[in-house]
């Protein structure tokens, strides 16, 4: 869900998981190593081109590698317990990238919120986070076509009992209400009436969790996807059942992509044509299955779409 993922869809600061496991925290310490390992192996940066289109393509397959801003989150982009890039947005960008002729990607750690920045100031050269598609982020950058849709849903304690089903009831039952850094639900719930003030911001899902689980909140919002794996292993909470967000009056679905420097407009193409051939074959959906994601995920919505345009 996706932050900025999650900057929200309208304007205000603003998502998205497969299990629980590390905080994104405790996972950005891990990749930081990688990242400075990564970055002092390779004296090329990218930078700036006048070519129209951009040519960061040419230049990647010249130095052989891409560098991936991740923020650290579980399934979107993560180290693993072994040390190894992962998450269904590098395992993604890893083939596609492979297919246009750069052969290896390199994790470059940050925050959730600092992936536009990170971008813009040419840290790394593509997010790879899953970050959702917005009209906010489309002013700030260019997204591939979404590889996964996604709705929202709550984490609740056993048996919901405030009877929390979507932002209009956390607003009526004046629920004490958690969300994450710079997460799109954030956005939500404000346009549902509740008092950005009041919010309880928390670095992750896995501190969502333990917010609910100690009666710090009475419900965590992140995505169906973050919110079902994260669960799983907590014997005192349950999450609802997965819900559309109301965006600007009308029920509103997410989707999740790949975000791109406003004049790499080539590799964006590219990376989209590579992109669509998967969804046509299925092999989108068995790169993205070990991390969570369903058919239900997804999607044909495209970026222009969800930019507004």
């Amino acid at each position: 869900m996706a932050p900025p993922h999650r900057t929200p869809p309208w304007g205000i600061s603003d998502q998205r998981p497969r299990t629980a496991g590390p905080t994104r925290r405790s996972l950005l310490a891990g990749v930081a190593a990688l990242g400075a390992l990564g970055a002092a192996g390779c004296s090329r940066v990218a930078t700036a081109s006048d070519v129209e289109g951009g040519d960061l393509l040419d230049r990647l397959k010249a130095q052989g590698v891409a560098r991936l801003g991740i923020a650290g989150e579980i399934p979107f982009g993560y180290i693993d317990k072994n040390g190894e890039l992962t998450g269904e947005a590098p395992e993604l960008a890893r083939v596609i990238f492979k297919r246009l002729g750069v052969e290896e990607v390199q994790p470059v750690p940050t925050e959730f919120g600092s992936l536009i920045p990170g971008l813009k100031s040419q840290q790394f050269d593509i997010v790879a986070a899953g970050m959702y598609v917005n009209p906010t982020r489309c002013e700030q950058v260019i997204f591939s076509d979404p590889d996964y849709q996604m709705l929202d849903s709550f984490i609740v304690r056993k048996g919901n009992p405030l009877g929390l089903h979507d932002y209009k009831d956390v607003v009526a039952k004046k629920a004490k209400f958690a969300t994450g850094t710079g997460y799109a639900e954030i956005a939500y719930a404000v346009e549902a009436g509740y008092p950005k003030d009041d919010i309880l911001i928390v670095p992750d899902q896995v501190a969502g969790l333990n917010a609910v689980e100690t009666g710090r909140a009475d419900v965590f919002a992140g995505t169906a996807l973050t919110t079902r794996e994260v669960v799983k292993k907590s014997s005192n909470t349950e999450v609802t059942e997965a819900f559309k967000p109301i965006v600007n009056g009308k029920p509103h679905v997410d989707g999740g992509a790949f975000a791109f420097r406003p004049n790499e407009t080539n590799l964006r193409d590219a990376f989209n044509v590579e992109l669509h051939k998967m969804k046509k074959s299925g092999e989108l959906l068995r790169i993205l299955r070990p991390f969570g994601f369903t058919e239900d995920e997804m999607t044909d919505l495209t970026a222009k779409e969800l930019c507004g345009g």
